[in-house]
């Protein structure tokens, strides 16, 4: 099977995704087109220099509907040449987009892909798409369906993840983001974004509280908890699929999940051949990628699953993983993932997640992917691992190995 190597990764600081957001004036086709453009500087990429472009964006309405993905291409200087292919597979969009480009690419299907997604939460909001399983009466109830915070809830009852737990975590997430960012750890992969006359919008993620202390986050109400017990009463549904739960301990609340931003992120994959043509030098190998479908009710326990999954698959023990990007969708899907494999913390995370600086859905993917790598870089180590909790009940995973 041929490699596919990482040549370039880089993403757009996080915008906070409300209307006083840097970001909000931007539209998800021109910040997708803006940071397609840096790619294509950063790499000297000409003509039909890649075979596709595969873009995640979760919320396909509006602005952000039709094949953005194309769109993105026809709006950027890249050659009308390259098509454009969008998908969705919730949080996991922009891994599963490099993913797709990797599998296709280890198959013969091309020498070069673009891949990586965008969301711009502030003009799109989040499920204003619709979704079956939300709304479909014959298939919430089958599936028991809850809201993703409670499923969230559920794990920290069913797990015993405490409230001080949770908000211990969220407050590592901001003092390593921010530790991060001072010592410019992501500056290889930020590309700025800028007005069209030519003046930095944004060029740090904007979302982050760092001064925060788990004294603060212990004053906030639980996000929750009224919808799970008083309207329209979750608890009760969660609590027929899992009869053993005397109740759901609600510890999620704004500054132990996941913050709601703006976003774009990519990711430039090719095999050997790919590299030598452009003159470029891999950075790492994807070694192996996977995804699974796990329990709709709780959720979010993916990242277990599809580990295990993608460790068989490729012969891999816990202990092969120098380094890991675990998706801080909620506080208690960090807290399960470590808990499962007894991974040390210290090797989670390493530069905080989406609970300091953001998770812009359709991006989150590539985003950890392209952190992760630089990290690996940074620390001279040699594999991570990336993985995502997904709606619905999934799991995504990519291992990645410099070379």
């Amino acid at each position: 099977m041929t490699d596919a190597f990482i040549y370039d990764a880089a993403r757009t600081p996080r915008g906070k995704g409300r209307k006083d957001g840097s970001l909000h004036e931007v539209t998800s086709l021109s910040l997708s087109a803006r940071l397609l453009n840096a790619m294509k500087e950063r790499n000297g990429l000409e003509g039909h220099a890649v075979e596709d472009l595969i873009w995640g964006n979760v919320t396909q309405v509006k602005e952000q509907g039709g094949c953005l993905a194309r769109s993105a291409v026809l709006a950027s200087e890249l050659d009308e040449s390259i098509p454009g292919l969008s998908i969705n597979r919730f949080c996991a969009s922009g891994m599963e987009a490099v993913n797709l480009a990797a599998n296709q690419i280890q198959g013969g299907a091309g020498n070069g892909y673009l891949a990586g997604g965008v969301e711009m939460m502030g003009r799109v909001a989040m499920g204003s798409d619709g979704a079956a399983i939300a709304v479909d009466p014959t298939l919430a109830m089958k599936s028991y369906f809850v809201p993703q915070g409670i499923s969230a809830d559920i794990i920290a009852t069913e797990y015993g993840f405490t409230r001080e737990e949770a908000d211990a975590l969220a407050v590592e997430s901001q003092k390593r983001a921010a530790k991060a960012w001072e010592e410019g750890r992501f500056d290889k992969s930020i590309v700025p974004v800028k007005d069209q006359n030519g003046l930095t919008i944004l060029e740090r993620d904007e979302y982050m509280r760092p001064g925060t202390t788990v004294e603060d986050l212990g004053k906030l109400k639980a996000s929750f908890q009224e919808m799970g017990e008083v309207m329209p009463g979750f608890d009760k549904v969660a609590m027929l699929k899992y009869p053993h739960l005397d109740r759901i301990n609600h510890i999620h609340h704004a500054g132990n999940s996941s913050g709601i931003v703006d976003g774009a992120a990519a990711v430039l994959i090719g095999n050997e051949e790919f590299g030598k043509a452009n003159g470029l030098k891999p950075r790492a190998r994807i070694r192996a990628t996977a995804k699974i479908g796990t329990d709709p009710t709780i959720m979010l326990t993916g990242p277990v699953p599809v580990t295990e999954k993608i460790l068989a698959d490729s012969g891999m023990s816990i202990g092969d993983i120098d380094l890991f990007e675990v998706n801080e969708a909620f506080a208690s899907v960090v807290l399960r993932f470590m808990q499962a494999f007894q991974v040390d913390p210290s090797l989670v995370n390493v530069n905080g997640g989406s609970i300091a600086m953001g998770h812009p859905l359709g991006a989150t993917g590539a985003i950890i992917i392209g952190t992760l790598l630089d990290e690996l870089e940074r620390q001279d180590k040699n594999v991570g691992l990336a993985t995502l909790c997904i709606a619905s009940g999934m799991g995504a995973a990519t291992i990645i190995e410099r070379v």
